[in-house]
């Protein structure tokens, strides 16, 4: 759920960019293991990947990209649209970043997102649109739902997507008041539905030719100016002003914690109030991709290695970044011939903003500014619980999406909020006959520091098995038992989420609060230095972070090439 939505995030930044002076001055970037998944698990190869072979050679393309996730793969994507040269080098030993998939005993597993939307539902998110731009908007197939279960303190409830469907569950469980004030929260919320849809996502890149891609949309921009104020600033602030419900007030902060990882105080208002629109409107439904995420990742690659512009290197771990005369030029690679990457037109890193800070050699920032990256908060990390289970006699009409709050307050409490993914109920093809995948994972709220000093293995193992106790609870709300029909079990720690994702402490994220800070954007003061992913505007969640790929890799060309990729886009879209 966390990931898919934030889509939304993105689209209600943008005004906030216009109109904050984007065109007038850019801002620049403000710069022990697990046991988990170890040899047994199949590892997923295509012919479109490339697995180095060390030979100490010095290699050259256009650009570097530093990170497979959907963030760089996006960009690298549109870099090869474009008709430059692009080397794509992962740590790990399977694409995708958070969003890869794997595989064990038959079982296959999304790594990470579970809720995705705009997909193949109109109105497209930014991520369906590079698909589109790269000729795969076709290649990917989906299956669609229309909601999740909600176990709260409150009570049981299958929330239902679409325009009303939410009415029912407001009377049942609120106070007499309760309809009339999401009436009037909706009818706040219009104009800045309208001001926070008024770009197109693609539109947007980090120079003064942004004033050209805008200016189509200017019309738009100017009229909802009178609200900008709002977009901005929380949603709390905005929705305190009507909502006193206390089931309303509880269920928008469990909104905003599953949209950014904070709660309503934290999230910016046009983000939320976009994710409304979407779950709310006429004919809404909810996608999820056949094959899981790694379908996604795979049509991206697709588009990265089309026309052999562009490579991926697997278990390629970047030691360093190189930065020569004060400009970043390609990467120096770990091994004991020291492999390196040259980038003649630039590096982009979709390491988050901790780990590209670490990559970066001493002298490219002053300690000040090292000091300052590393100090940007944080989010918590994640526990995970991968099982794969014999499905014998469980309900026809299982969901493939449960989401259980043990308390409202805080809704970002550690051991609080549980998603819940079954995605072999949308796509059979998952698991063996006859079996279920189950994904079950806590986001943004593990603390990392539980886990950081422990060296001794067994101690690990069993602060890992005490720390997922609850996501197995919170599994047995819909499958009591669950334990006996485990064929598959794989437990996940920060640990674990640090070390197979490479995030920096497991984070989430960065903890950037509206009103108090703002994502910088792809240029950093560093040239030859461009950055995408999550630690980037528009923030966390796999829409946003393509969003920023998109964005990344249009600042990085001319603004010539940017509109004549704009102008192929409005013409699939009035094609469809």
């Amino acid at each position: 759920i966390k990931l898919g939505v934030s889509f939304w995030w993105w689209i209600a930044s943008i005004t906030i960019v216009y109109l904050h002076g984007l065109v007038q001055k850019i801002p620049r970037l403000s710069l022990t293991t697990s046991n988990h998944l170890k040899a047994s698990l199949s590892v997923r190869r295509s012919s479109f990947i490339s697995i180095p072979d060390a030979d100490g050679t010095v290699e050259e393309s256009d650009y570097v990209v530093v990170g497979s996730g959907i963030g760089g793969l996006s960009c690298a994507a549109l870099l090869a649209y474009y008709g430059y040269s692009v080397t794509v080098v992962e740590s790990h030993y399977l694409p995708g970043g958070v969003a890869h998939t794997f595989e064990k005993n038959g079982f296959k597993f999304d790594a990470g997102p579970s809720l995705w939307n705009g997909m193949a539902t109109r109105p497209f998110n930014p991520l369906r649109e590079i698909l589109e731009i790269i000729g795969e908007g076709e290649s990917l197939k989906f299956s669609h739902y229309d909601g999740w279960v909600m176990h709260t303190p409150d009570g049981s409830f299958k929330f239902t997507v679409g325009e009303r469907q939410f009415e029912p569950i407001l009377e049942k469980f609120g106070g007499p008041n309760i309809l009339t004030e999401w009436k009037q929260l909706n009818d706040i919320l219009e104009p800045i539905k309208f001001l926070a849809g008024a770009v197109p996502p693609l539109t947007l890149r980090s120079d003064v030719g942004v004033i050209l891609t805008l200016l189509p949309h200017l019309g738009k921009l100017l009229r909802g100016a009178p609200v900008a104020s709002k977009v901005e600033g929380s949603f709390s602030a905005l929705s305190s002003t009507v909502v006193h419900d206390p089931f309303l007030r509880n269920w928008l902060d469990f909104l905003c914690f599953a949209l950014s990882g904070l709660p309503a105080d934290g999230t910016i208002a046009a983000a939320t109030a976009y994710t409304m629109r979407d779950l709310h409107q006429r004919g809404a439904r909810l996608d999820y991709p056949l094959g899981g995420s790694g379908a996604v990742v795979d049509a991206l690659i697709r588009g990265v290695t089309k026309g052999g512009k562009g490579r991926l290197l697997l278990s390629s771990h970047v030691e360093r970044i190189l930065v020569e005369g004060g400009r970043a030029v390609g990467v120096q690679l770990r091994g004991t011939r020291r492999r390196i990457l040259r980038a003649k037109r630039a590096v982009i890193s979709n390491a988050s903003i901790w780990d590209t800070t670490r990559l970066l050699p001493e002298e490219a920032l002053t300690e000040p500014q090292r000091e300052a990256r590393m100090n940007t908060p944080m989010t918590g990390s994640f526990v995970h619980l991968h099982l794969g289970i014999d499905a014998t006699g469980l309900p026809a009409d299982l969901e493939s999406h449960y989401s259980v709050v043990n308390s409202w307050d805080p809704i970002d409490a550690p051991q609080n909020h549980v998603i819940i993914s079954i995605p072999s109920v949308l796509d059979p093809s998952l698991a063996p006959a006859g079996c279920h995948t189950i994904h079950a994972y806590a986001a943004a709220n593990e603390p990392f520091e539980l886990y950081a000093n422990y060296t001794d293995n067994a101690q690990y193992q069993a602060l890992k098995a005490e720390r997922c106790e609850f996501l197995w609870k919170a599994i047995e709300r819909s499958i009591p038992d669950v334990r006996q029909r485990v064929k598959v079990t794989m437990e996940g720690s920060p640990i674990t989420h640090a070390r197979f994702n490479r995030r920096y402490k497991g984070s989430y994220g960065p903890a950037i609060r509206a009103g108090e800070a703002k994502f910088p954007y792809p240029r950093t003061e560093i040239p030859g230095l461009f950055v995408c992913g999550d630690s980037v505007f528009p923030g966390i969640g796999v829409p946003a972070v393509a969003a920023s790929g998109a964005n990344c890799a249009s600042s990085t060309v001319s603004v010539f090439k940017h509109l004549e990729m704009l102008n192929k886009l409005y013409e699939i879209k009035n094609e469809k």
